[in-house]
């Protein structure tokens, strides 16, 4: 045991010590233990957790109904090979009573070994008193003093020969599939299952969930600490309703982008490595830690997984109001092609973004203008933006890349680092072969920088001097997930995986800024790893979003549609307030993005209500030179209604998840409280969409209430004192929301 706490203090994950190792005599247990001939089993009263001493199987049983029975662990060594806790020829256990942060509970202690293996394995399973998860991870061992060193563990695995299956309550289950970032305009996907008489097989990253499409009853399984390991999830259903035949959680993932594949099913949905997963390495490694629980409604579930991610890895937060922000990105120009990124005439936006009185009632609006750490202007003519902005009561905000560099691939030997001296061939990330990774592969291309570089470090603080030169208060990064690729090559030999360099990046980057610019910046990410979430105040849900309704209307981009974003944010509902303050949905835009068709004003007003409904911050990102678009603004971002809402952003919770990702999505939510909010978006083109809300899943009071249009403050509809549901009618392409007003 000293030597699992000497190894992680030297990886400096003290928190994984508190929750594992932190052990104190207790007087009192909620826990159970009981030995049964070959079994012993630990119990709170919302769970079981039963070790078979004899086949050194585990079984997680919960109260809901949900089981996970015979799960193993397993190593695979570089030098010993494939070894899973069930090979060995001996099982004991030991517990331990712990008191941290998460609560009071039991550690308990399974020892895997034999005596002609050199190499053990130890499972920590910890349960806390009267809570609905289980914290589980999984250490190798040398027995003799070699290393151990590897790059794929796992703390928790299902395989059908050894008799595992993992089954939750209900005959229609969903199984929810979570990408490993918000690239490429890739979904979460939620799928059926079994699907057609078949299978379902994926891999899902960092996260998994599944339910029961009627009673919502599932389960939620996701890794907690973000410091070494990409955690993968392969999943196989098999044909049994409701019954998981294997389930693989490693630590590991590590998979390349593969074209023939739709891009939400393995296409792109991936690491994006073209490199193996860096490998741990010493007398003890150790697996991602598992956070695994189980209920009759899985938005718990989602929810408790969030603030223990809250408790454990630290929170960003934003004690000002929240930020209304108008982004360049949305009018002219693509990554620098044509060397424009914000119009000519900044002035006349400045001026019509100062017009909207309720815009600029709760917060100094943000001018935020993308791509300047390519140098299309100079810090000058940002400087005399925020001049003009500042007269006008607005802020400046800032936007770079830290861990990547937009160039020609032909120039990468003769390019410098943006705003240094340093050569970028000799930070470019390398394969095994000596060949630059590729990040955003192609003529004009992203290329990754290796974040443990002092080069690196040195663009980041150059960047940040040029944001504290035009006093900026927000900062946009984007494309951080080039920071996490596997690589060759890394200035830091004690960096040994991606997300290990992502981790110490992300960490160096909050530091610079808190030091260089002040502890009052906000940071939102754009395209990036979900985790690690504790550096920045908010991450957008999907990828860039454009404002057209559907992905597959004509003559609008394939991608970046108000369906397809809500497809993905609706499964990450939980994150605001959790993983950060608030989410972000990126801009609406009030007529068109960029050079794309132009929306109607139905669109406009879906897209606008998917925001506020998403627990979003405020973001615009129209030309309001356009008269139509002014016009617009002034209905939208000038309503009071609407602009109270985005200034304390709330998420709703889903009554209805999206199943797959068609774009006829039917969708419904509510905000608990004290003033309780409805809100339904049918992306369905030919259908109504009729919902009906109930009084036994809002729990509205004893009261009569008026429906109120949040848009329009009209009356659509009455709630009478106890009355058991409403109906809500939403016509195609539409959404509603309403907020319920005691009429008593």
């Amino acid at each position: 045991m000293e030597k699992y706490k000497d190894e992680i203090m030297k990886r400096g994950s003290v928190v994984f010590l508190w929750l594992l190792i932190g052990c104190l005599p207790l007087n009192a247990l909620a826990q159970q233990q009981q030995l049964a001939g070959d079994s012993l089993v630990l119990s709170n009263p919302q769970l079981r957790v039963v070790v078979n001493l004899n086949t050194g199987t585990v079984s997680y049983r919960f109260s809901s109904g949900t089981i996970l029975e015979n799960t193993i662990a397993y190593v695979d060594d570089l030098k010993q090979g494939m070894l899973l806790s069930s090979s060995f020829t001996k099982h004991s256990v030991t517990t331990d009573k712990i008191k941290d942060p998460l609560g009071k509970g039991v550690c308990l202690n399974l020892v895997h070994e034999s005596d002609n293996q050199s190499v053990s394995l130890v499972q920590y399973i910890t349960v806390y008193e009267n809570s609905l998860f289980v914290l589980a991870t999984a250490e190798a061992r040398s027995a003799n003093g070699s290393t151990v060193e590897t790059r794929n563990i796992s703390p928790v695995t299902i395989l059908p020969q050894q008799k595992g299956r993992l089954r939750i309550p209900g005959n229609q289950a969903i199984f929810t599939d979570y990408p490993f970032d918000n690239d490429n305009w890739v979904d979460v996907i939620a799928r059926k299952w079994p699907e057609n008489e078949r299978s379902v097989t994926g891999t899902s990253y960092e996260l998994a969930s599944a339910y029961d499409e009627t009673s919502k009853s599932g389960f939620v399984i996701g890794s907690i600490l973000h410091d070494f390991w990409k955690t993968g999830i392969i999943y196989g259903t098999g044909i049994a309703p409701n019954t998981i035949d294997s389930l693989i959680v490693y630590g590991g993932a590590a998979t390349r982008d593969i074209p023939g594949l739709p891009d939400s099913y393995g296409g792109k949905d991936g690491t994006h490595d073209v490199m193996p997963h860096g490998t741990q390495q010493g007398a003890s490694v150790y697996a991602p830690l598992v956070y695994l629980s189980a209920s009759p409604d899985v938005r718990n579930d989602l929810l408790a997984f969030g603030n223990t991610l809250k408790k454990v890895n630290g929170y960003s937060e934003w004690k000002k109001p929240a930020p209304f922000y108008w982004n360049s990105f949305g009018v002219e120009g693509v990554l620098g092609y044509e060397k424009v990124m914000m119009p000519g005439d900044m002035a006349k936006i400045v001026d019509y973004i100062h017009s909207l009185p309720n815009f600029n009632s709760s917060t100094q609006p943000v001018l935020s203008i993308d791509s300047y750490d390519q140098n299309i202007y100079s810090t000058e003519v940002l400087k005399s933006i925020g001049r003009y902005g500042k007269k006008k009561g607005q802020l400046m905000g800032f936007y770079f890349i830290p861990f990547s560099l937009w160039t020609w691939k032909t120039h990468i030997n003769e390019s410098k680092l943006t705003g240094t001296e340093h050569m970028l061939r000799d930070v470019v990330l390398l394969d095994d072969k000596g060949n630059y990774v590729p990040y955003k592969d192609g003529d004009w291309g992203a290329f990754p920088i290796d974040p443990t570089h002092p080069y690196t470090r040195d663009f980041i603080i150059g960047q940040l001097q040029k944001a504290k030169a035009i006093d900026a208060k927000f900062i946009k990064i984007d494309f951080l997930s080039a920071g996490a690729l596997e690589s060759a090559r890394r200035y830091d030999p004690q960096v040994r995986s991606g997300i290990q360099a992502y981790n110490y990046g992300m960490k160096m980057l909050r530091q610079l800024v808190d030091s260089i610019m002040g502890p009052d910046i906000f940071i939102t990410q754009a395209i990036s790893p979900l985790f690690p979430n504790q550096y920045a105040h908010t991450r957008f849900l999907s990828t860039d979003v454009h404002s057209h309704l559907r992905n597959d209307l004509p003559g609008f981009p394939h991608y970046g549609s108000t369906a397809a974003s809500m497809i993905s944010a609706t499964n990450f509902w939980w994150t605001q307030g959790t993983l950060w303050p608030y989410t972000n949905m990126d801009v609406v835009v009030m007529k068109r993005f960029q050079k794309h068709k132009e929306l109607n004003e139905q669109d406009v007003k879906v897209r606008l209500l998917s925001m506020i409904v998403m627990g979003s911050i405020m973001g615009d990102g129209s030309d309001f030179r356009d008269k139509l678009a002014a016009g617009r603004g002034r209905l939208f971002l000038n309503n009071k209604d609407v602009c109270d809402l985005f200034s304390k952003p709330r998420a709703f919770t889903p009554l209805r998840f999206p199943v797959g990702n068609r774009q006829d999505q039917q969708l419904s939510y509510y905000l608990p409280g004290d003033t309780l909010m409805l809100a339904a978006f049918n992306f369905d083109l030919s259908k109504t969409f009729t919902e009906t809300f109930r009084q036994s899943d809002l729990g509205w009071g004893n009261s009569t209430y008026k429906l109120v249009d949040i848009l329009t403050g009209k009356e659509t509809g009455m709630i009478r004192n106890g009355q058991a549901g409403v109906t809500i009618t939403v016509p195609p392409g539409d959404a509603v929301l309403f907020r319920l007003v005691s009429a008593e």
